[in-house]
């Protein structure tokens, strides 16, 4: 099938199809005899320092006894940076049912960013084909931060589940674009300066789980000055932002390893949710802690909430050098534009 990368076929899967039929409102794939339904599993088998592969070992025979009767089950592992983007992207391209990504939010974020190219949705190339590849997902990594917002147990059991059931919902991603025209897509927290700095640093220190947040931020406090941002909302007048920390956009709630950064944030609402910490010590951070975690710190003195269409921020003082990263990816650094793109994936839910 792919020429991407190592991709294992298991059960009974032999290929992908073109012979593909009227599929039922709401599910992944019709009840007919005529096919088995195609989903292709793309697993970062090193995610977790290894343990998302050693994992995914040990599931594979219950995903063959759970879904092989109905479903040519692909696997396909993933070998480096980026590659999960091209995997997802010829699966669309061939008609796949669904690609479910095996992992932690880097592989999702990956797979989501597969759904796209050239600043457009991927579509499928088999003329039979009447339904869009929905979106999966099974956490097996370090973060499952996305997860968090359906209120999803890292249990991967239940995700095979939700598969077999195949119900589906469209919702929300969020695009990035910047001086380049480049697109890059996000489908759950996009952030700028402290705390995406602090996810540079952080992405170093995986080996030590959730703790490299941590271990991130510590390191990213060293020398960090807040900054005056230049901001505008949904195409409106430029507006001078004093003394930003930290501006958080999310299409969902958590980020950091389960922190609760934003709250009212809902993939299904066609809106993005953006919190603005101003003015923050780094012993704010350690006394406030717990309300970023559990979600109340938008009573905090100095920290707002709004929801928006889009948001463009550029960096006053023009030396550069203002992080910004989504879903734990490090993009660069400002100026950029970040919109929501409504109903843009079905996913399964």
């Amino acid at each position: 099938m792919m020429a991407l990368g190592r991709v294992i076929y298991v059960a009974n899967a032999v290929s992908f199809r073109s012979e593909f039929q009227p599929m039922a409102p709401d599910r992944i794939g019709s009840s007919s005899p005529s096919r088995q339904k195609d989903l292709v599993f793309v697993v970062n088998p090193l995610g977790a320092n290894g343990r998302t592969g050693k994992e995914w070992r040990k599931l594979v025979p219950y995903l063959r006894s759970r879904l092989g009767k109905e479903c040519n089950i692909c696997e396909s592992l993933t070998s480096g940076p980026c590659h999960a983007i091209d995997i997802t992207r010829e699966a669309i391209r061939e008609g796949a049912d669904a690609v479910i990504a095996v992992g932690g939010d880097g592989t999702l974020h990956e797979v989501v960013n597969g759904f796209f190219w050239a600043g457009k949705p991927v579509a499928s190339q088999v003329k039979e084909s009447t339904r869009s590849t929905a979106l999966g997902l099974i956490p097996l990594g370090t973060g499952s931060d996305f997860a968090r917002t359906f209120g999803w147990k890292n249990d991967p059991h239940e995700a095979i589940e939700r598969v077999a059931r195949g119900l589906r919902s469209r919702i929300d991603v969020g695009v990035i674009t910047g001086e380049s025209c480049d697109h890059h897509y996000f489908i759950n927290v996009a952030d700028i300066h402290l705390s995406a700095k602090a996810g540079f640093y952080a992405s170093r220190y995986k080996r030590f789980g959730n703790l490299c947040y941590v271990i991130g931020a510590l390191q990213a406090f060293i020398g960090h000055q807040n900054q005056d941002l230049r901001i505008r909302f949904n195409d409106g007048p430029w507006e001078t932002c004093p003394q930003v920390t930290a501006l958080c956009i999310g299409n969902a709630k958590y980020f950091g390893g389960g922190m609760k950064i934003t709250p009212n944030a809902d993939p299904f609402n066609r809106n993005l949710e953006v919190v603005t910490l101003q003015s923050f010590k780094w012993y704010d951070f350690v006394l406030k802690l717990h309300k970023l975690y559990n979600g109340t710190h938008l009573s905090v003195k100095n920290v707002s909430s709004r929801s928006v269409l889009s948001i463009e921020v550029e960096d006053i003082s023009g030396k550069g050098g203002i992080y910004i990263q989504s879903d734990g990816e490090h993009l660069g650094f400002l100026p950029k534009k970040i919109s929501v793109l409504p109903a843009a994936i079905e996913m399964i839910v």
